[in-house]
């Protein structure tokens, strides 16, 4: 197959991988369309637009969206169909996410300032979220378990989830995994719609204060265009990994991590970092025995020719600043010593240590949710966490004296705002 090479060393390196990163949801204004027609259209009718676009876009004729809904019976018997085994695996991995998620609640706090004053911050969890959890191409309890368990474990009052299921089919090992993290409604929308009725509300579905979890392109566009009506966790675009070998780790293993990636979808993106030249045509070679094995090959060979490169590094430092100028959602560093390697990551979504620590693992079962930033957002964005669930109140409570002392400065400042009924409010409660 026509796998891109690129060379660091390279005098026009710089803008080849810019074109390589470049991936843009706003630069495909029919999807921009489709979705602000959607989200008025659901904005002003409501349930009976909602049932149009599931009934156009996913197959599912009905009457009204109470049809849609999943009952908590519905759920229950979804995890009596599924084998022991099954079963068993939803409930170790959500166990590993919750224990993972439990290290990151944090405490309202507060101090005594030297006036007496009592400064703080409140920390609580939100009280309606929306949950996104995708399935019009494939099922993913996964995304289930990795966003639901830390809004649980954040305390939030009620989760509303929209899943989409084409010509109406249910995926039992999705309704289990609700079964098991606990959920409070289920309704079986996708799309735009489903963005649009968690943000406007409807009839039916209860307007939420914050959205999360993965989609396609119309969803990520219309998270994009709700944002203010509602919060957002991130935008999210195709998959990635960028994997840095320094040669050690077993070739089929590197292989395999590019697939696991790949195979998500067309766009998905993989590239592997190496200063060895050896190991890159080793790379190349083994790509080629192991594609014609994959039951997803013309997927991921679509992806590695359209998205994915070897990009040959002049060491290792030179590895991690390329990396860090990608900032990718998953990064592996597939290196002998991979402490020292990591001191030099600035900016990954999740990183990966050793050979051992292989993306997929993080996928499903590792601790941190999946759910991460992509196409560079890593720079300012970080995983799905409790943090997302919850919001922060400042909380201030003042003496008679320390606020006094504090309006002896707070005043000036108003007044050289020009703002006098500051300095005034400010100045009636100085004493002395």
């Amino acid at each position: 197959m026509k796998l891109r090479r690129l060379n660091s060393t390279d005098t026009d390196f710089d803008r080849q991988l810019d074109g390589l990163l470049h991936w843009d949801i706003s630069d495909d204004s029919s999807v921009d369309q489709v979705v602000t027609l959607v989200l008025k259209d659901v904005r002003q009718r409501g349930d009976a637009a909602v049932v149009q676009y599931t009934e156009q876009f996913d197959r599912l004729p009905v009457e009204s969206v109470g049809q849609l809904e999943i009952l908590p019976n519905d759920l229950k018997e979804a995890f009596e169909r599924i084998s022991e085994q099954e079963r068993s695996t939803l409930q170790n991995a959500a166990g590993r996410i919750r224990e993972y998620h439990e290290h990151q609640l944090e405490s309202s706090w507060s101090f005594t300032d030297e006036h007496g004053n009592e400064l703080g911050q409140r920390i609580s969890a939100l009280e309606r979220v929306g949950v996104y959890v995708p399935g019009g191409q494939a099922a993913y309890p996964s995304s289930v378990l990795m966003t639901l368990v830390p809004a649980r474990v954040a305390g939030v009052e009620e989760v509303v989830v929209t899943v989409p299921t084409p010509g109406g089919v249910r995926n039992d090992m999705v309704m289990a995994a609700l079964q098991i993290v606990g959920v409070d409604r289920v309704f079986t929308i996708g799309g735009a719609q489903a963005i649009a009725a968690l943000a406007y509300g409807t009839e039916t579905v209860p307007k939420v204060d914050k959205i999360v979890g993965p989609g396609g392109a119309y969803v990520a566009a219309a998270k994009r265009q709700v944002f203010g009506q509602v919060g957002i966790d991130v935008i999210a675009g195709p998959s990635e990994v960028l994997i840095i070998a320094d040669g050690s780790t077993d070739v089929d293993w590197v292989v395999l991590d590019l697939f696991a990636q790949a195979e998500h979808d067309a766009a998905a993106q993989a590239l592997l970092v190496c200063p060895d030249t050896q190991y890159i045509d080793a790379v190349a070679e083994t790509i080629d025995r192991l594609l014609p094995t994959m039951a997803r090959h013309e997927i991921i060979q679509a992806s590695l020719e359209a998205r994915g490169a070897l990009i040959q590094a002049k060491d290792l430092n030179d590895a991690a600043a390329i990396a860090n100028r990608v900032a990718p959602e998953h990064l592996e560093l597939a290196v002998d010593d991979s402490e020292s390697l990591l001191d030099k990551i600035k900016h990954a979504g999740a990183i990966f240590c050793g050979a051992f620590a292989g993306e997929t693992l993080g996928d499903y079962v590792a601790g941190p949710s999946h759910v991460l930033p992509t196409f560079g957002t890593a720079r300012f964005a970080s995983p799905l966490g409790v943090y997302d669930f919850q919001k922060r109140s400042s909380i201030i409570r003042m003496t008679q004296k320390g606020a006094s002392e504090l309006a002896r400065i707070a005043v000036p400042l108003a007044n050289s705002e020009g703002l006098e009924a500051h300095a005034r409010a400010a100045q009636a409660r100085t004493t002395g």
